[in-house]
């Protein structure tokens, strides 16, 4: 419980600090200047808590004991050693005046200035290529901040002051992880539609990775890849639901620069040791990556962008990654170009889950033949529909389809989620309980009366290998049969009432009287009229 408390704290503190800036500019633009400074504090007093157990052999009492005690042993002899030991267990040095803590003591003084943070920025960035370029996004020199540069440096110092009450000191990884997400995650239902470019809403993210980790959740030194990672959540979660935890190799590439940096610092919050993330900030299907050693995956989870434009040149036939399907997605639509770069980096034993509109399903051409090609060799393994408007940046339904290499079976399971939803004012929400429904039905394999159906090759091939699932499962609620006795009842009892209304409405206008001969006549009409 005191871990929900802290986590909540946590949130309140960091939340406020965007009301500083949330009048300023929109919520896709302050997020960097909020995540990226409570990054900084979060590497600042890492350091410092570092700092002082590699003196003292224990927690420090407070950030500001940690910092003294940091400046007292730069001035002794084993300096350099103390700097060395700290290079290797951090990957950068800070040097006091570049702290959190010393910032924000200056911005309580008013002496704060803002070209120090910058230089803290600059620092992280060039101590080692993990860091490069991250602060990036971060313009201190903004207008957006205010007008001259006394209101600039008076907004940053607010902004430091206020997330300097986030005491990170007393939060553990997962809290600060968990705060860092709800974060994410408010952002996204701020930016709305450009949401889509860096969040996968919880509900979802669950579902593929449950799915995708099932079966290897004891393996130690799992691999997970995402191609279309965003902000890193999807990968994240698998740290959720794995027995080692702490040997998981995360692989991810963003297009998005800003989003990438974002990913990166999701990694370090959520406590992943440098050697185990493997980010590439670049074009999924431009160029293929990972290329080196580590090419196959234990697990690959995608949200690719919906239907998106790529070039579809021709020389991408004679790609590994495609060349095996004889044609490509079209250019219009590069759905199936996305799913099958996730296919070829998978492993034989793996499971690979992505999320795409249901036009994958069943549109013709060039994807109606990769998708006969995937049934063929048994590749697809389950096709899940969710429930329309889940997502902050489309209110389409989508589904999940779930891919193996090499198994015995091409028989698909079909299940229908489409109504496992509560709904919300601007999403609707899946709930762990939906959520643990379609896990059920998935790890049955097994047709069940309007919500699931395992097809067999032949089924599918019956159906021109279209895998739209009304086809295969019916989910028509049959209405109950009509009582004609009880309805012509109904029909005389409406009847009478409405006899006695019109004959009370009759009485009250032959009540009325006027000396206009006009009205008298029209009224006398109206009567006979009703009375007829």
């Amino acid at each position: 419980m005191a871990e929900v408390e802290n986590s909540k704290d946590l949130i309140s503190v960091l939340w406020s600090g965007a009301d500083i800036l949330r009048s300023k500019m929109d919520a896709n633009e302050y997020k960097d200047y909020l995540l990226g400074i409570v990054f900084y504090k979060y590497l600042s007093d890492s350091f410092l808590i570092k700092v002082y157990d590699l003196l003292y052999d224990e927690k420090p009492g407070s950030l500001k004991e940690a910092l003294d005690a940091y400046k007292e042993a730069l001035e002794d002899e084993s300096a350099e050693e103390l700097k060395e030991q700290l290079t290797e267990e951090c990957h950068y040095v800070m040097e006091p005046e570049l702290t959190y803590t010393y910032f924000a003591d200056a911005a309580r003084n008013n002496s704060f200035n803002r070209e120090q943070l910058q230089k803290g920025f600059n620092n992280i960035e060039q101590s080692d290529p993990i860091f490069a370029d991250l602060f990036t996004d971060i313009d201190l020199y903004s207008n957006r901040l205010g007008t001259g540069d006394q209101k600039q440096s008076d907004t940053i110092a607010s902004l430091i002051k206020e997330i300097d009450k986030a005491d990170l000191l007393n939060s553990d990884a997962e809290i600060l992880g968990n705060a860092y997400e709800y974060l994410i995650g408010q952002f996204a239902s701020e930016t709305g539609k450009k949401a889509g470019e860096f969040y996968t809403p919880q509900a979802v993210s669950k579902i593929l990775t449950r799915i995708a980790i099932s079966g290897q959740e004891e393996k130690k030194g799992l691999s997970v890849y995402d191609p279309c990672m965003g902000s890193g959540s999807l990968l994240l979660n698998a740290k959720k639901y794995a027995a080692e935890p702490g040997y998981i190799k995360y692989y991810g590439q963003e297009l998005n620069t800003s989003t990438y940096n974002l990913a990166r610092m999701n990694m370090f919050l959520h406590g992943i040791v440098p050697d185990n993330q493997h980010l590439r900030n670049g074009d999924t299907l431009d160029a293929d990556w990972p290329t080196g050693e580590e090419t196959e995956f234990d697990m690959v989870l995608m949200n690719p962008p919906y239907s998106a434009k790529w070039s579809a040149a021709a020389g991408f036939l004679l790609d590994e990654r495609f060349s095996d399907y004889g044609v490509l997605a079209p250019k219009s639509k590069a759905d199936y170009a996305f799913l099958l770069h996730g296919l070829y980096h998978l492993k034989n034993n793996g499971t690979m889950a992505i999320v795409l509109p249901h036009g994958v399903l069943f549109r013709g051409g060039a994807e109606g033949k990769i998708r006969e090609k995937l049934l063929r060799s048994g590749s697809i393994y389950a096709v899940i529909g969710l429930p329309a408007n889940l997502f902050y940046n489309t209110s389409i339904p989508t589904c999940i389809i779930v891919l193996k290499k090499h198994r015995d079976g091409r028989d698909v399971l079909f299940i229908d989620a489409s109504k496992k939803f509560n709904k919300g004012k601007k999403q609707n929400e899946m709930t762990d309980e939906h959520i643990d429904e379609v896990l059920e039905l998935y790890s049955k394999r097994k047709t069940v009366d309007k919500e699931s159906f395992l097809a067999s090759f032949d089924d599918i091939e019956k159906n021109d290998f279209n895998l739209n699932i009304p086809r295969y499962v019916d989910n028509f609620e049959k209405e109950e049969p009509v009582d004609l006795n009880a309805l012509l009842l109904d029909i005389e009892k409406t009847d009478q009432e409405l006899g006695q209304v019109q004959g009370e409405f009759v009485s009250l206008l032959k009540e009325l009287t006027s000396s206009d001969a006009a009205i008298m006549s029209l009224l006398h009409d109206l009567i006979e009229k009703m009375e007829g």
